[in-house]
């Protein structure tokens, strides 16, 4: 597992699922548009920690997979 590759995606997440919080707990001008902005970008980074876990990174392979691994995971079981 690429665990720096992890961690940095682990960790943006993170910090956007705070400022959600945050956001959602102190301003009433916080609306539905600007949830569905900050969810993409938490998605994004928990997804491609999930996807890219094992992957060889380098500039090209990130590039390449960068929609790919920000896509839901289809070897997780939600059921």
């Amino acid at each position: 597992m690429n665990r720096d590759w992890v961690l940095l995606h682990l960790r943006e997440a993170q910090e956007e699922l705070v400022t959600i919080v945050n956001e959602l707990e102190s301003s009433q001008d916080y609306d539905e548009a600007d949830f569905v902005v900050a969810m993409a970008h938490l998605y994004n980074h928990i997804n491609t920690a999930w996807n890219s876990r094992n992957a060889e990174l380098d500039e090209t392979s990130i590039k390449t997979n960068f929609y790919l691994w920000r896509d839901f995971p289809n070897d997780i079981s939600m059921g």
